[in-house]
């Protein structure tokens, strides 16, 4: 049909017309997916005969071997562990940059991100509550892979003379096989240090920054908000607000991240706290479905396989155990003892999984939003193979939904986290990109420099663009990360354990002592 010059409407013969043009962003998104599709598809491929990825049974099985080869030291150091984040054995004059505190924080601003708020969503959307369960349980093995790495991570940093430090697996990867006579460390680093600094341009900064965005255009009006169609104007405040945090290094960050980490997760657990003591009466029936879903699956799509797969992969996607990419983080730690701080990163996991991500669940699980059927008591899944819910919402919106059930304002303070998770995570990635960046290109405050104004553009990018193969790349970029990780970390156990042996001996033995004023307590 077409309209005439005089307003008539008169039938025209059928005419192919040429497709819209693209846009850039659209563009942008056909070539990354055409020319990088078949690396995510390889890093996310599933098991055959399975919708398992095999990404995430290998970061399992790794976690699996360093709980039993250590012993299950995450259960056995625990309370050592948080004795190290007080400060008990903190000793000023060691090398180092940041505290034990501001170090855990540091790596906990970059794993506590939307992955505990929409990731475990459609966890439990897809296993039901039973997904909790094989959550728990893989957050808690995980806790092995951290101490293994940031044990590795501290021990082979490199320490300048102006009291900066350089760590992680691709220092590790070098000078660690070096040591026990195995050739292929300094390629693996570099290869470790590709992965990296593309993960950080995307799943730790423009995925952050979009996700960012978006929740902030739903609270200020939705379509008719004035930020939609200008995420260039949340990504310029970001990316300000960013650089001005990582300029100054990560004595900054951790300034930062030290009094934002704390103040976040009190935010959220409390507030999922509160919603729990709202509809106390179902706590009793909550865990019950929880276990029972656990080994029954209880109708959920994929049974008792479906929760298993579900838990194990949301747990592998929201603590990063195995990637090494904390490793960073944790080497700027002030210690002449790597132990120590492999043992304070044992808590991240169980902070990030154990804690949060089952908060989150939880409180899912408890408010109702997910429909049983009343006469089997089974739940009902909508055409998509997941758990139905009023309005049929799933990932952030669920969540949202199920805190709102006790409190109408929770969606401001959804938005609240989700500005500060993505904030955090932006500026822990961004240092464990320039880690990656400097151990390629060498260091100096010039090169730095280049690296912090690359990413913060991006940061603009993230939050204008909808560039979904440009980040899916870049997830995949991460966990290709945990591949070669955890290959340095099989090599390297022995001098893990070997570590781990000593300082345990001088700890019993009362070689190592505290320090200050839990010394003078004693």
């Amino acid at each position: 049909m077409e309209e005439t010059q005089q307003g008539a409407v008169v039938d025209e013969p059928a005419v192919e017309t040429a497709p819209a043009e693209l846009t850039i962003d659209q563009k942008v998104d056909q070539v990354f997916a055409s020319s990088t599709g078949w690396f995510v598809a390889l890093i996310f491929a599933p098991l055959p005969f399975t919708s398992f990825p095999w990404i995430v049974l290998w970061l399992v099985t790794g976690a699996t071997i360093f709980t039993v080869y250590f012993r299950f030291i995450q259960f056995r150091a625990f309370g050592h562990a948080i004795s190290l984040v007080r400060g008990d054995y903190s000793d000023p004059n060691d090398a180092g940059e940041v505290s034990h505190f501001q170090a855990l924080a540091t790596a906990l601003s970059g794993t506590v991100g939307l992955g505990n708020i929409a990731g475990v969503a459609v966890a439990v959307g897809i296993g039901g509550p039973g997904a909790t369960f094989w959550m728990i349980i893989a957050g808690l093995m995980g806790m092995a892979s951290k101490f293994t790495e940031c044990t590795l991570g501290v021990k082979y940093r490199n320490e300048y003379e102006d009291g900066t430090v350089s760590g992680g697996p691709m220092y590790y990867m070098v000078k660690g096989f070096r040591e026990r006579g195995f050739g292929g460390g300094g390629i693996m680093a570099v290869v470790f240090s590709i992965f990296c600094i593309g993960g950080s341009f995307g799943g730790g900064n423009m995925f952050q920054a979009n996700q960012a965005h978006a929740q902030l255009v739903n609270i200020t009006g939705g379509e008719s908000s004035f930020l939609n169609g200008n995420g260039w104007i949340t990504g310029l405040l970001l990316a300000t607000i960013v650089f001005l945090v990582i300029v100054g290094g990560i004595k900054s960050i951790a300034n930062v991240t030290e009094k934002i980490v704390p103040f976040m997760g009190v935010l959220y657990v409390g507030t999922a706290l509160l919603i729990i003591a709202i509809n106390y009466h179902q706590i009793g029936w909550a865990f019950g479905q929880i276990f029972a879903g656990a080994f029954t699956g209880l109708g959920v799509a994929g049974g008792l396989v479906g929760a298993l797969i579900q838990g194990f992969k949301r747990a592998a996607f929201s603590n990063e155990a195995g990637v090494g990419s904390a490793a960073i983080a944790h080497s700027a730690v002030r210690t002449k003892e790597p132990v120590t701080e492999g043992v304070v990163s044992l808590l991240e996991p169980f902070i990030d999984t154990v804690v949060i991500c089952t908060m989150t669940a939880l409180v899912i699980t408890i408010s109702g939003v997910q429909q049983i059927d009343p006469e089997t008591g089974l739940f009902i899944l909508n055409d998509a193979g997941m758990i139905a819910t009023a309005g049929d919402v799933q990932g952030v919106q669920l969540t949202s939904a199920a805190f709102a059930t006790g409190l109408s304002w929770f969606p401001y303070v959804l938005a609240i986290a989700v500005l500060l998770f993505a904030f955090s995570t932006m500026i822990s990635w961004s240092y464990y990109g320039l880690k990656a960046w400097t151990y390629l290109f060498g260091e100096g405050k010039t090169k730095e420099l280049i690296f912090k104004l690359i990413f913060c553009f991006f940061v603009v990018v993230g939050a204008a663009a909808q560039l979904g193969a440009v980040i899916d790349f870049s997830d995949a970029m991460i966990f290709a990360m945990a591949v070669v990780n955890i290959i340095a970390l099989y090599c390297l156990l022995p001098i893990v354990r070997r570590e781990v042996n000593s300082y345990f001996d001088r700890l019993r033995s009362g070689e190592i002592r505290k320090f200050g004023v839990h010394a003078a307590a004693e």
